[in-house]
């Protein structure tokens, strides 16, 4: 990112922050709605003790974890489906039925399962995780372009040369986009579990916090969130503009 893009995300957060202070000074009260000044400072007291890294690494860990696990399930199946019409046929039924139950849906089913460990919170990441996946890596095996597959071939390669050389290739960016939309839906899923069942966590973090009414504890959690998703999707981003760049486009 050059110094222009650099300098254009910090007027947008400063715009924020500053339209944030605006509403939290002079349109609602600061015991609901506190000042970004406030939030700072209590977020700067968590660092301090420990307990915001505790709480986020928690989340993080979880994320991670059930994110690695679901597109790791997720882009072998998707190139399978987008590879092979009899695959497609099986397993679509399959995906389309599943894709509309919310993870949400099923953190009660998951807690019966798993219990509040970390295995119900991993299955749900991987359950957000592996449709999303699917469908837009068997996406992007679809829209690889003929005439480059038809020019491989041409030139002698093998159906595997094809597939490693050509079409690979070519879906890695709908394989990062489909990574990065599930990435997002994985930050709602985690907090949504973390609110119902967990020890721990930034979700858990929140919902102590509403008990007790402590307002600037729940804006330095939300916050947080938003940072590191932020960074998140902004490394996906990269990834997908560098490879689309190289080997097809996408928009």
């Amino acid at each position: 990112m050059n110094l222009r893009g650099v300098g254009t995300y910090i007027l947008g957060f400063a715009s924020l922050f500053l339209i944030w202070h605006v509403c939290s000074t002079w349109i609602i009260p600061s015991v609901l709605f506190p000042t970004p000044w406030k939030v700072i400072l209590k977020g700067i007291e968590l660092a301090e003790d420990g307990t915001l890294w505790e709480q986020a690494s928690a989340s993080l860990a979880r994320i991670a974890s059930g994110f690695v696990l679901g597109s790791a399930i997720g882009i072998p199946i998707g190139l399978a489906i987008g590879s092979f019409p009899i695959v497609r046929r099986l397993l679509e039924p399959y995906t389309e039925f599943l894709r509309f139950i919310p993870a949400t849906a099923l953190i009660t089913v998951a807690v019966i399962w798993f219990g509040i460990g970390e295995t119900s919170k991993v299955f749900l990441i991987t359950y957000t995780t592996v449709f999303i996946v699917i469908i837009n890596t068997a996406a992007g095996v679809s829209a690889v372009a003929p005439n480059k597959i038809r020019a491989a071939r041409s030139l002698g390669a093998g159906p595997f040369q094809v597939f490693f050389f050509v079409g690979l290739p070519a879906t890695v960016p709908y394989i990062l986009t489909g990574m990065r939309l599930a990435m997002a839906n994985s930050f709602v899923t985690i907090i949504a579990a973390e609110l119902v069942a967990a020890n721990n966590g930034l979700g858990k973090m929140i919902w102590d916090s509403r008990l007790y009414m402590l307002v600037d504890q729940i804006f330095v959690a939300l916050v947080v969130l938003g940072f590191l998703g932020f960074f998140a999707d902004r490394l996906f981003r990269w990834g997908i503009y560098a490879f689309a760049g190289r080997f097809s486009p996408v928009t």
